[in-house]
């Protein structure tokens, strides 16, 4: 039955990898599996153990972590429409423009702020491409450094909080455990703040050297076009741009540490304060209101019927006792913890070439999640390591998403191959602190 557990995981992943929806492969080749089953080999699975699946939805559905998703959704998508990614990229700008690099430098800040204020990188990456892009061009920086900052700062919002990846991976971390250690969202942001805020100071750190080395690559802004940029209430303009979001991360993220507010409870503070720096920026009208709720509930009900659907595949695989099968074969096979832990990893990384991050969570996590309880491994560790994982995946050429999502706006002019050789060096970033995380676990227990 072990075996037949595999060969349903086996035929989902493979019909997804081809392009089926999701969604509805999850659900519906695990029912007609199962269906199948009952009638040929009813030893393995019964049309009773199938009543159990409605109880499985509504369990899912009544969980009051995952109302979380669709707030921070709605908080993510408003902030794209407040134009204040806009108002930071040019105040930035001015303020590190005399550097060489200084532009790249701005960029990044501006993707580890919104990262912390959405958390959604595909909205991240379009919107500092449409911004920054042409501006960095126009200033004669390198195609390639300058696509390759803007895709890696766009994906930040996969490590840094809040973040729907660790809101999800926390979740499903936690239901797939079977008794073993939970993982609450609260605990996954605080473990990842460190990893995340030491990554943007490495692409810092690499901006810098390389507008050293090569200060071709980079040139600072003209003097003289600064000061234009600088007039009467300039440093209003400053406070402004800067404020605004950092009070925000602050009600998202302070009520959670100071244990104030649910993640749950601090992602409707965060709707509601995007909400708010909308009306402030003087951006909000009800046509834009209607926007973000309608691209919220098609997130949202995208989100739901996939994991609906891994419910319904997760079922099936454990009643088939696919996750016995799978620790007795990992624990005969005589793989060390961490050598288990390794092979994870790379699938996730490969999966990631041709699968969103949502699936690879809901098909892959729930797999794995029982073999790692019974190695008795660090799940937050794991889950951190993983949302790392998915993140340098959505940069990797040829499939990565980052990429994707930067060609669809970049100027005609900007090469496929530029984008792929200008990502290659924060690539090696990110994997680099994939290691030092792996390695030294005890940093995501700093704050």
């Amino acid at each position: 039955m072990g075996i037949l557990a595999l060969i349903l995981f086996l035929i989902i992943f493979v019909l997804i990898l081809k392009g089926y929806p999701v969604a509805f492969t999850l659900g519906g080749v695990s029912i007609l599996f199962a269906l199948v089953l009952c009638v040929v080999y009813p030893e393995a699975i019964r049309f009773a153990d199938l009543r159990l699946l409605p109880f499985r939805f509504m369990g899912t559905i009544n969980n009051f972590v995952l109302l979380a998703v669709p707030l921070f959704i709605y908080m993510g998508i408003m902030l794209e429409k407040s134009g204040l990614a806009e108002s930071l990229l040019e105040t930035m700008a001015i303020l590190f423009g005399k550097f060489k690099g200084g532009l790249a430098i701005s960029v990044v800040i501006v993707g580890a702020l919104l990262a912390a204020s959405t958390g959604i990188v595909g909205a991240t990456v379009v919107t500092m491409g449409l911004i920054s892009l042409p501006t960095m061009l126009k200033r004669g920086y390198k195609p390639e450094l300058a696509t390759g900052v803007i895709a890696s700062s766009g994906t930040l919002g996969q490590i840094i909080p809040p973040s729907v990846v660790l809101v999800l991976l926390a979740d499903t971390i936690s239901s797939s455990s079977r008794g073993g250690a939970q993982v609450d969202v609260g605990s996954m942001f605080q473990a990842a703040i460190l990893p995340g805020f030491l990554l943007v100071m490495a692409y810092i750190l690499y901006i810098l050297i390389i507008s050293a080395l090569r200060p071709e690559w980079a040139p600072s802004m003209p003097a003289e076009e600064i000061e234009a940029f600088k007039g009467e209430g300039f440093g209003g303009r400053v406070v402004k741009a800067f404020l605004l979001p950092m009070l925000l991360m602050i009600a998202v993220l302070g009520s959670i540490f100071a244990g104030v507010a649910s993640p749950t409870e601090a992602a409707a503070v965060g709707a509601m304060g995007a909400t708010i720096l909308t009306i402030i920026q003087g951006k909000f009208t009800w046509k834009i209101h209607n926007e973000v709720m309608q691209q919220t509930m098609h997130l949202t009900a995208m989100v739901f019927f996939i994991l609906l659907g891994a419910t319904t595949f997760t079922l099936i695989f454990r009643t088939l006792g696919g996750d016995d099968y799978l620790v007795e074969l990992i624990q005969n096979a005589d793989l060390a913890p961490m050598t288990f832990l390794a092979i994870v990893m790379i699938v996730i990384f490969v999966a990631g070439f041709f699968i969103d991050f949502i699936e690879i969570i809901f098909i892959i996590v729930p797999v794995v999640t029982p073999i790692f309880n019974v190695y008795e491994i660090d799940m937050l560790w794991v889950g951190v390591l993983m949302a790392m994982n998915l993140q340098t995946s959505f940069l990797t050429p040829p499939f990565g998403f980052s990429l994707f999502y930067l060609k669809g706006v970049a100027p005609p002019e900007i090469t496929t191959q530029q984008i792929y050789r200008g990502i290659i060096p924060f690539i090696i970033i990110q994997i680099v602190f994939l290691g030092i995380v792996f390695a030294f676990p005890e940093i995501l227990y700093v704050f």
